[in-house]
């Protein structure tokens, strides 16, 4: 449901809600950069150095530790892994452990976070590739090293720094009324940063973008990798000026060739990806020669055929992952529920890090509004829904949007309402939305359904 935060926000003047930005940003600042943020940042950088013995060396150790910590101290290890199983573990042999679904992490995040110490922790949602959030619970120094790697190993890669003005598409709804004729964006003044409305993307608003950037003297952007192609989309047909840019770092999807060649006419700068996951599950970013480098500290990376056996470089296979930094709230043999491949090359960066050649599905659909405004991660309306146990969107047509729940016993009108609201301050109110109760959302053959389904074509 929508929290008294958001009804205070919607209803205060842009002015106000910068001022809030920026308040939060603060806390935020401090959440992400404070105390050990340094020196997780020199140990990342220092590691980089590295041979292929060495990062071996390293992740045998540090998977041994992990695995003798989830056996001993965190409960729904302890309880499901068989005698063999623990054994297993103890030796540090991953062929010997179960594969971890997405299911129980659903059902209780709790369950997986380690019983031994008392922390405060916070609470991160991703909706993964089934549609429904999973809870991701994190410690604050687990949240700083994660900020450090991305400061060394994706903004430094690409020359810039999170000291440095930028610009994020994310799933923030920063803009809370469907029919605002802008501005678009929010600020917050104290990591000089812009958020961009990923809800209000069409042409006519483009030039409203693009003026954010120029006033705000944005340097580099990042996020939501099909936001800044659509809006570079605009950028090009309007033949829009862009102040000069270092780079943009895209994040969840996949980025195509002609995606990146799109953005890098539009902004005029180069495109460096990401793949990773909010629960920091794995991590992968491109390095200045453009291969998407594998970081060896966040997780030991499987590539498996359906039979379990390893894929060989090239082959592509299921990706699943077991973490090695996160004690919190520990994932062992987590399958993300993606495809990719391994690289065989090796870099001219020289930095003896795993390559990822592919990796395959991650682009969903962008659902359009009647008025021509594109978006995607459009299944965040499922976040905080504590009735639904997943769900799934399909735009039938311009002016129609299925939402398919698989509900709770809980469920029920108002839970309804709150759905057909979210889509409407996404889409607009003359959106027509149909919510539909399923036993289960329909999967393929790989038991897998795509959270976002559009039936537009050519929008």
């Amino acid at each position: 449901m929508t929290s008294v935060f958001d009804k205070v926000y919607k209803n205060l003047p842009v002015w106000g809600q910068n001022s809030v930005v920026s308040a939060y940003g603060l806390y935020w600042y401090w959440l992400r950069f404070g105390r050990g943020f340094s020196t997780f940042a020199d140990e990342f950088a220092m590691r980089e150095r590295y041979s292929a013995d060495d990062w071996l060396d390293w992740q045998n150790v540090q998977l041994k530790r992990m695995l003798a910590h989830a056996i001993t101290n965190v409960p729904y290890y302890r309880e499901v892994y068989t005698p063999e199983q623990k054994a297993a573990a103890v030796r540090g042999d991953l062929g010997g452990l179960p594969l971890l679904e997405k299911a129980p992490l659903r059902e209780n995040a709790r369950r997986f976070v380690r019983n031994d110490v008392k922390v405060k922790d916070m609470a991160f949602y991703t909706s993964g590739t089934t549609g429904t959030p999973i809870s991701s619970i994190w410690t604050i120094p687990e949240n700083r090293q994660s900020l450090a790697l991305r400061e060394v190993r994706s903004a430094n890669w690409a020359g810039v720094s999170f000291d440095l003005p930028r610009a994020t598409f994310s799933g923030r709804m920063v803009e809370p009324n469907p029919d605002s004729q802008g501005p678009f964006h929010r600020y917050n003044a104290v990591e000089r940063q812009v958020y961009f409305s990923a809800f209000h993307l069409k042409a006519v608003n483009a030039p409203r973008y693009v003026k954010a950037l120029w006033d705000h003297k944005v340097e580099w952007m990042t996020g939501y990798a099909v936001s800044y192609y659509l809006l570079a989309k605009f950028i090009l047909e309007q033949e829009l000026k862009v102040p000069p840019l270092k780079a943009i770092i895209t994040t969840s999807e996949k980025v195509t060739p002609e995606m990146r060649n799109v953005m890098e006419r539009a902004y005029g700068c180069k495109v460096f990806e990401e793949y990773s996951t909010v629960e920091n599950a794995i991590f992968a970013s491109e390095c200045e020669h453009g291969k998407l480098h594998i970081s060896p500290e966040v997780a030991v990376v499987e590539i498996l055929r359906p039979d379990g056996t390893a894929c060989t470089p090239g082959e592509v296979g299921e990706v699943v992952v077991t973490g090695l930094l996160r004690y919190h709230q520990p994932l062992i043999r987590f399958r993300l529920g993606d495809l990719a491949a391994l690289s065989e090359e090796g870099c001219e960066c020289g930095r003896q890090m795993p390559i990822i050649k592919e990796v395959v599905g991650r682009i969903e659909d962008v659902v359009v509004g009647s008025d021509g405004r594109q978006m995607v991660r459009f299944h965040g309306i499922f976040v905080d829904q504590a009735h639904i146990v997943e769900g799934q969107v399909i735009q039938e047509s311009i002016d129609h949007i299925i939402v398919n729940v698989v509900p709770t016993d809980g469920f029920n009108p108002k839970d309804e309402a709150d759905i057909i609201d979210r889509v409407k301050q996404r889409l607009g109110q003359d959106m027509r939305v149909s919510v539909k109760l399923m036993d289960a959302i329909p999967r393929t053959s790989a038991g897998k359904f795509k959270a976002v389904i559009s039936k537009v074509k050519d929008a």
